[in-house]
């Protein structure tokens, strides 16, 4: 007697460019490593270019398309709407498809404003109460040694924690005449360095330490002002069709962010975010010290932890490296054997895993609009204290 598959989970995605592509391949894949309650199908994808959209609907594998992401939640054969669109669009999207009873992925961050973040999390909350929940993509977390991080921290083998350092930086944005894109507007992105990048890094050190970050001291910078109009930016690289005498058009979003903070509990931090650091790549770095130890994790070697224990005998101390690749390690059974590292788009296969795990048993996914609310208070709040020549600033609800 053959075994019935599990009922369908129809998805419409908004967006699909870089992060439409990673989001189609775990949406593709999910399933067919893990066990699901509900089988993901790729329904419909959306975007305003119907050629464009059309070419992406059969290379990534989407049933149909749609030119307006409104479409999308208007059709009865969609359950979930995933938002890969730019920031500005995303408190729009996701409250429409929320009201109309479509559970929602949204890219990271959340919004470009704390008023829209709120907006959204008390959407969500509502939607929740019906069974309908929401999930902002953060997708870090989902790296087996992050979250390998996350444990061994949750287990004391840190002790109480004093200090985070934390680094992402890029450097795609080096060269001057790499073009204008809808990263670099600030209405349409939010902020630069600091939202595309940082917030991973502020969620990332958030969930790993389990402590919300209470004020920040900042600073941002702006390199290169002006940057040339037009030209193709495919993905995070490469400078397109651009030459000496192209026209010129402002950058409006920091091309640097650093601050200092300080967390509920007494601990201290340091956070950095740049896409201008000359041979890094995608270096997510983030270092944990604690009273008994410390936790050390660079993406650029994403398959490794690195773990000083302060109560190992004198004669033994120093950093070792744990290759995350064992089947007892976050996610990795599932895979290839011991050895065999996973990648980038790991990362978002196992986002799906735990969104349609949560699905399945009725239950909020992590992180909720309201976890990814807390994220965006911190945006804001290293913007405040940027334009005003780094003073203190502490977070509304983030303070116990």
């Amino acid at each position: 007697m053959s075994q019935q598959s599990p009922p369908a989970l129809r998805v419409g995605m908004a967006g699909y460019a870089f992060m439409g592509a990673a989001h189609s391949h775990a949406w593709r894949t999910a399933h067919r490593f893990f066990d699901l309650p509900l089988t993901p199908e790729l329904t419909a994808i959306a975007g305003r270019n119907r050629s464009g959209v059309e070419q992406a609907a059969r290379r990534m594998g989407w049933g149909s398309v749609e030119t307006d992401w409104r479409a999308l939640i208007e059709r009865d054969d969609i359950d979930l709407i995933d938002i890969c669109t730019p920031g500005n669009t995303h408190a729009e999207i996701a409250i429409a498809a929320l009201q109309a009873g479509k559970h929602v992925l949204c890219e990271k961050p959340l919004a470009n404003s704390v008023a829209e973040a709120q907006h959204m999390a008390a959407v969500a909350e509502e939607a929740a109460r019906s069974g309908v929940f929401a999930m902002c993509g953060y997708s870090y977390r989902r790296t087996p040694a992050l979250a390998l991080m996350k444990h061994m921290v949750q287990d004391g083998r840190l002790g109480a924690i004093r200090q985070v350092r934390a680094q992402y930086l890029q450097d795609w944005l080096s060269d001057e005449n790499a073009p204008l894109t809808w990263r670099l507007d600030k209405a349409k992105s939010g902020s630069g360095a600091l939202g595309d990048i940082g917030a991973h890094s502020i969620d990332a050190a958030q969930f790993v330490t389990g402590l919300d970050i209470t004020g920040v001291s900042a600073l941002l910078e702006t390199f290169t002002r002006e940057r040339p109009v037009g030209g193709d930016l495919v993905g995070l690289g490469g400078h397109g069709d651009v030459s000496a005498d192209t026209a010129r058009g402002p950058v409006t979003v920091d091309d640097a962010a650093l601050f200092t903070a300080r967390f509920d509990g007494g601990a201290i931090g340091v956070f950095e975010a740049t896409r201008t650091a000359l041979g890094r790549k995608n270096a997510m770095r983030l270092e944990v010290n604690g009273t008994l130890g410390s936790l050390a994790f660079d993406f650029e070697d994403m398959n490794f932890l690195h773990f000083y224990d302060g109560t190992d005998a004198e004669d033994a101390r120093g950093f070792h490296r744990i290759m995350v690749t064992e089947p007892a390690h976050p996610y990795v059974g599932n895979w290839w054997p011991t050895g065999h590292g996973l990648g980038y788009e790991h990362g978002f296969t196992h986002q799906v895993v735990d969104l349609v795990r949560a699905l399945g048993s009725n239950t909020q996914p992590t992180p909720s609009f309201s976890d990814a609310l807390g994220v965006q208070k911190v945006l804001a709040a290293v913007e405040d204290s940027a334009a005003n020549n780094s003073q203190w600033t502490t977070i509304k609800g983030n303070n116990p």
